[in-house]
């Protein structure tokens, strides 16, 4: 897999207070984050959180309102097609010609990019290999499964040879078989010197692919970092879940709770309690007179940190 390579002093992302407003809406908040070459960084976030919009900025798509944007070492407002030409861009909803064959998909998309039609054959045949849909070239686009669209989609977006892939929300819907399949053929291009910059809502997906991230709420960013400093600078190491039978007053419960770890979270059908042992912990548990149902230690995960810091409140 071969890779297009400009020379980028620094990073070949990096924003400093940058704003998005549509009318008196704020929908990123003077946001400041560096992505550096050969990287894999990931924007999560709530519903509503900014993450798509800043997608947007980056991709030169939509103008910022304030503060200052360099990707690839340019200006999207001054070198907007120059950037966009060395982009892979993978939308949040696939945008297949659904009526025409994998192999034409693949063809006009690289004739977007004046590549020359020998070109577009040899890099088309070696992408389609590449997401293993090489034996569906010839199938039209619209019978074929959620995650071989994806795939597709992916592809179709290396035509160029990109050095800088955009990718929103690159596996929501899709099997686990196909979100697999996914990461792994994600992990070869990171290899492979490509630069991911991507959206998630799911925080394993974040934890396998990413060594940095920010998590944005209400149009800021509140943390950044490796997912394993994350996890070791807002939660704790372990977390024990514990179930009661009934419905026990949870304000007795928290009280009773409140010794046994670092923190306790009472939720509608169980206690989460962050605690840096958690088989002490469950021992106290069961020692301290609280009848449970079930005792589960696990190890604390970026979801943890993810809803620590934005809350559990659904955001449509």
């Amino acid at each position: 897999m071969r890779v297009a390579s400009h020379a980028v002093a620094g990073p070949l992302v990096e924003a400093r207070a940058l704003t998005k407003r549509f009318g008196s809406f704020v929908a990123v908040d003077r946001v400041d984050f560096a992505i550096a070459p050969g990287e894999a960084f990931g924007f999560l976030g709530p519903n509503g959180a900014g993450k798509t919009s800043t997608m947007r900025m980056i991709g030169c798509v939509s103008p910022r309102t304030d503060g200052d944007l360099r990707v690839l070492g340019m200006d999207p407002a001054r070198d907007g097609a120059r950037i966009r030409a060395r982009l892979g861009v993978v939308p949040q909803e696939d945008n297949l010609d659904t009526e025409l064959t994998v192999w034409d998909n693949m063809q006009i998309y690289g004739r977007y990019f004046d590549l020359p039609r020998p070109v577009i054959r040899e890099r088309a045949t070696e992408l389609l290999d590449f997401v293993q849909l090489g034996d569906r070239r010839a199938s039209r686009v619209d019978p074929l499964s959620g995650g071989m669209k994806r795939r597709l989609t992916i592809a179709r977006a290396l035509i160029n040879q990109p050095e800088l892939l955009l990718l929103d929300e690159p596996t929501t819907g899709l099997d686990p078989q196909a979100r697999h399949l996914l990461w792994d053929r994600l992990y070869q291009l990171k290899r492979a010197g490509v630069t991911l910059v991507l959206t998630t809502h799911y925080m394993d997906e974040a934890e396998q692919l990413c060594d940095r991230l920010v998590i944005m709420d209400e149009a800021r960013i509140v943390a950044e970092g490796s997912p394993r400093d994350l996890i070791a600078a807002h939660v704790t190491r372990e977390v024990v879940e514990v179930r009661f039978d009934g419905t026990p007053d949870s304000h007795v419960l928290a009280e009773k709770l409140r010794p046994l770890g670092q923190r306790s979270e009472v939720l509608a059908d169980r206690v989460l309690i962050y605690t840096t042992d958690g088989d002490a912990t469950a021992r106290e548990v069961s020692s301290n007179g609280l009848s449970a149902e079930s005792v589960l230690v696990r190890r604390a995960s970026l979801e943890d940190v993810f809803l620590t810091l934005t809350g559990r409140t659904l955001e449509d």
